[in-house]
């Protein structure tokens, strides 16, 4: 299924390279990939992915697994850097904001003034050290993919390293669509490490270019969107770091 996407449904990776390189502020030289609307394929268009697809090697009850707070990072702190620069650059002051699968760091730029900060994650010890949420709600979206938000109510939705673990993510995808404002943004950001045990099986069997398209594709088919893809990985040897971000249209 990744292949056929890559292949058909998506730009190729030369095509996306050539969508255009170059400085987007911050110190950090961003390469844009854009994702073109593919060709015959709408949100209305059949769900390509597969249950199998979509398995894990750990299908035991994620509840069990996120009990324990884990106060520890998952990326270095370059690609950390790096996210937080991108964070600034897209995201306005005053926003209202949304962070699904959250944690106890939301990695927000500590000197962003935001209005309203939404966390959204599996353990509420891990939220509650969180210092930059004004409100927390503990839910397994894997369970139950419904955000209990109002229709419009954001203007930015985040999640960090985490899009690898969600087996329903057509659902989430349409809530996150649902749940923001008309020309609002989300903002889905990973990079090349995971706990594999919980990382949907098509995630494990492909590289960081064979995961843009799966985020891409979760984007096409899920609503109307604007997306792009925008390698930020800060160089240097450390963790890559990307980001597959949709505009509400």
């Amino acid at each position: 299924v990744v292949a056929a996407l890559a292949s058909a449904a998506l730009a190729s990776p030369a095509a996306a390279a050539a969508a255009g390189a170059g400085s987007t502020g911050a110190g950090l030289a961003h390469v844009v990939r854009a994702i073109p609307a593919p060709h015959g394929v709408t949100a209305a268009s059949p769900w390509p992915f597969s249950a199998s697809d979509l398995a894990r090697q750990d299908e035991s009850a994620d509840a069990h697994f996120y009990a324990q707070p884990r106060f520890v990072t998952h990326i270095d702190d370059g690609a950390i850097g790096a996210l937080r620069d991108y964070y600034a650059q897209e995201i306005s002051p005053k926003s209202d904001v949304l962070d699904i699968c959250s944690s106890w760091i939301s990695h927000l730029p500590d000197g962003l003034e935001l209005g309203r900060v939404a966390g959204l994650g599996m353990n509420e010890a891990e939220l509650e050290r969180n210092e930059r949420l004004t409100e927390r709600v503990a839910r397994d979206l894997n369970a139950n993919p419904a955000l209990p938000f109002d229709d419009a109510s954001f203007d930015v939705v985040t999640n960090a390293v985490s899009v690898d673990y969600l087996t329903r993510p057509l659902e989430v995808f349409r809530e996150c669509h649902r749940v923001l404002k008309p020309g609002g943004k989300a903002l889905f950001s990973f990079s090349n490490r995971c706990f594999p045990t919980k990382a949907v099986s098509m995630w494990l069997k492909t590289d960081d270019s064979g995961h843009i398209w799966i985020v891409g594709a979760y984007y096409k088919y899920s609503a109307a969107w604007s997306v792009k893809a925008v390698d930020i990985s800060p160089g240097g040897g450390g963790d890559p770091m990307y980001v597959v971000q949709g505009e509400k249209l």
